[in-house]
């Protein structure tokens, strides 16, 4: 369960989110124009970034979460990869994502080894266990992504905008693991592509003027769409089945 109670923030002096209060007790996505404030969202609710308001998680404030106490909680995958040691291979990518559970001033244990291997296994990517993170495609870096995230075992994953730049094929891949995860975790999945959000198909935070809009159903119809995007909808296709 993720309370969010009067959450703003302001950056700047300027407003991205006012008094959003939302209760996600099981999936969600969140959409919104380019802009709106969706990964500043998803940032607060990991405890990223400063804000006013408070986000509970498991009646927790998430900002009294120790670091690794918040890791083994909530995983945030960005949009894109960012590399900063070049030769780190998928394996020793993925591997870190058991940091949180390793103990100080030792290796990884053999478990860790084992959960990153199967991970890599359920992610169709053992492949490239001993390829470089900078040797990949964009759609097997996202991959290499969720499977960092994934040996981490949290409970709740947030995917902020994982098809932004793939390709439909790639597209299609990655939409089918994050409704696929929906029955092991709590998914929350940020994104501006409605064919997406329409196919994983969990309840919907529209942000829109500073403020959050929920809608447990109805959403995708063309009345709601037109009202919110302003711009005419005819219906709308899922394109990745």
């Amino acid at each position: 369960m993720i309370e969010i109670k009067n959450l703003s923030c302001t950056f700047d002096e300027k407003t991205i989110l006012e008094n959003i209060n939302l209760n996600i007790s099981h999936h969600l996505s969140i959409l919104g124009a380019n802009g709106s404030g969706k990964s500043t969202l998803a940032k607060a609710i990991c405890g990223l970034i400063k804000t006013d308001g408070e986000v509970h998680i498991h009646k927790q404030e998430i900002q009294t979460f120790e670091r690794k106490q918040r890791a083994k909680t909530i995983s945030y995958i960005p949009a894109k990869l960012e590399v900063y040691e070049q030769n780190i291979t998928v394996e020793e990518f993925v591997l870190l994502g058991r940091f949180p559970h390793k103990t100080a001033f030792f290796d990884y244990s053999a478990k860790d080894k084992k959960i990153a291997e199967q991970t890599l296994e359920f992610l169709k990517i053992s492949h490239l266990a001993k390829h470089t993170l900078l040797s990949l495609s964009s759609g097997e870096q996202q991959l290499s992504l969720i499977a960092q995230a994934l040996s981490g075992q949290s409970k709740i994953i947030i995917f902020d905008e994982p098809t932004a730049n793939l390709d439909p094929h790639n597209s299609k891949i990655i939409a089918e693991h994050i409704k696929g995860l929906k029955e092991f975790h709590q998914v929350i999945l940020i994104t501006h592509d409605l064919h997406l959000a329409a196919y994983v198909n969990s309840p919907v935070a529209f942000i829109k003027d500073k403020h959050a809009h929920y809608y447990e159903e109805g959403f995708f119809d063309d009345v709601t769409l037109s009202k919110l995007y302003d711009v005419d909808f005819d219906a709308l296709a899922v394109k990745y089945d």
